[in-house]
């Protein structure tokens, strides 16, 4: 029922046959309610919101198809819906929401999706301990309004909070825009639960710190399902703040505002929020402070003594560094509009092609990696936009996004692999980290063995440890060439 849709990274699909006998077996495991192969869901989870995708879908084909959805509802029905697949040797691909920005879950070797959507509690909340047990397929806007009821936050504010869930946050390393106080995810989890490919259910223990080996839960973050499904997880939670302090200032370049960011990371101080934009973004996103000076915009929260002891230490090094203050409501405009992406959509529809690149880099390197990967991305023919912010700052450095823009015409795949090949090659060249926390799924991969080196054959070889038949996620991460996706 399928053949008629085109297909665009489909490198081959799962004979029909086992498929029909992976669906009756699973018919029996999760009930007919819980498997489908009727094509809006196949549709529905065949992408993510990799850019490319939307290119695709607004010319009327899809990235890949899948052969078959299920729903497991518990760990134990994820765990035997995998041996199923293992001993029948099926592509299965995890999916949690499809907010990924990376192809993570195509499936371009067909296969059984595995939607984790019903796996949604919050198991229990340990509140002496500040921990909480919660499933993987729980959405993030429910899971912190959870908390919120209990007078609890989880920290974690990606900009696809409402559109994400737990266990793509796990599995990709994500980082929430309130990183810099709460940290990034892995610094959020305590210990996973996962499933393996052969059924083997196992998790870590719920303790501050172990020094009992290598933690095997921990494999699992940023493993993006090549391993197994992350099915629960225990994280760290926090008392909602008693008190909140937004100011904005002005900087008048790029240089001395991240001078002044690196010495108020490493006066101890730990604001949740510190959004660093270029002259150009702050006019973009600010207006009404021009496009000659640049943004920064704080949040600080948390006991309020303490809050008035940092703002008071970031005051005096802003201020020691040229800085102007523009007061609270530019931080309130960006708390309204921090979760609206809706320009992208408009500008895909009209043609362009678009998408931000997240990279990390240490303080040494943070703003010649911004001018080598701008000039880069605007040499790039057809570029009518490379501008940058940065924000998930640590005592070592920050990520940095680059967001482009351009109008090439009917060459739009091209043009986006240009733009991304000039974009890697300077932020490589300049030492930095390829990926900040989007991930690497299918299209980073390109350039895994350039940001890994040898580490890239360790990975394959506890890979194929873990996963013989080669069922999870395949090609993704970098591990096996794909003959449709190329630089």
């Amino acid at each position: 029922m399928n053949d008629y849709i085109p297909t665009t990274v489909q490198e081959s699909r799962v004979e029909q046959p086992l498929i029909e006998k992976f669906s009756r077996k699973a018919l029996e495991i999760i009930g007919e309610d819980n498997v489908s192969s009727d094509q809006a869901d196949l549709l529905s989870t065949c992408r993510d919101f990799w850019p490319v995708n939307s290119i695709w879908m607004l010319e009327g084909s899809v990235p890949a198809l899948p052969q078959l959805v299920v729903w497991p509802c518990s760990t134990e029905d994820a765990a035997a819906l995998l041996k199923l697949a293992n001993e029948l040797k099926v592509a299965v691909i995890p999916y949690g929401e499809g907010s990924g920005t990376m192809g993570g879950v195509v499936p371009i070797y067909g296969g059984v999706m595995i939607d984790l959507k019903k796996m949604n509690r919050i198991r229990s909340i340990d509140k002496e301990s500040l921990m909480v047990n919660v499933e993987c397929g729980m959405n993030g806007a429910l899971y912190e309004e959870n908390l919120n009821r209990e007078g609890y936050t989880g920290g974690h504010f990606p900009q696809s909070l409402r559109c994400s869930s737990v266990g793509g946050w796990l599995a990709c390393r994500a980082a929430g825009q309130f990183s810099t106080r709460y940290g990034k995810i892995e610094d959020i989890a305590v210990t996973l639960e996962a499933v393996l490919p052969d059924g083997t259910i196992f998790s870590g223990r719920s303790v501050p710190r172990t020094a009992t080996g290598p933690r095997v839960d921990q494999l699992f973050l940023g493993s993006e399902g090549i391993f197994g499904i992350i099915t629960a997880a225990t994280l760290r939670i926090w008392p909602l703040p008693e008190k909140r302090h937004m100011v904005t200032y002005t900087f008048e370049n790029l240089e001395e505002s991240l001078q002044a960011i690196r010495l108020v990371m490493h006066s101890g101080a730990r604001p949740a929020v510190v959004r660093l934009y270029d002259a150009q973004e702050t006019g973009h996103h600010f207006p009404e402070l021009g496009d000659k000076r640049c943004g920064l915009i704080l949040l600080i929260e948390g006991n309020s003594k303490i809050v008035d002891a940092e703002a008071a230490v970031i005051e005096k090094i802003a201020m020691a560094h040229g800085a102007i203050e523009e007061g609270p409501t530019h931080v309130e405009h960006w708390l309204k509009k921090r979760f609206d992406v809706s320009v992208a959509s408009t500008l895909f529809q009209k043609g362009a092609v678009l998408d931000t690149i997240e990279v990390s880099a240490n303080w040494h390197n943070a703003h010649s990696t911004y001018i080598a990967m701008q000039q880069a991305l605007m040499a790039v023919e057809g570029t009518m936009l490379a501008s940058g912010h940065y924000s998930h700052v640590y005592p070592d450095g920050a990520a940095l996004y680059l967001t482009t823009v351009g109008f090439p015409g009917d060459d739009k795949i091209g043009f986006y692999k240009r733009i991304w090949q000039a974009a890697m090659e300077a932020c490589l060249a300049e030492g930095a980290a390829i990926s900040h926390h989007h991930g690497i799924g299918l299209h980073r991969g390109l350039w895994m063995k350039d940001e890994h080196g040898a580490g890239l054959e360790v990975l394959r070889s506890i890979k194929k440890a873990l996963d013989p038949n080669n069922i999870m996620n395949p090609g993704k991460l970098g591990l096996a060439e794909v003959s449709t996706w190329q630089k």
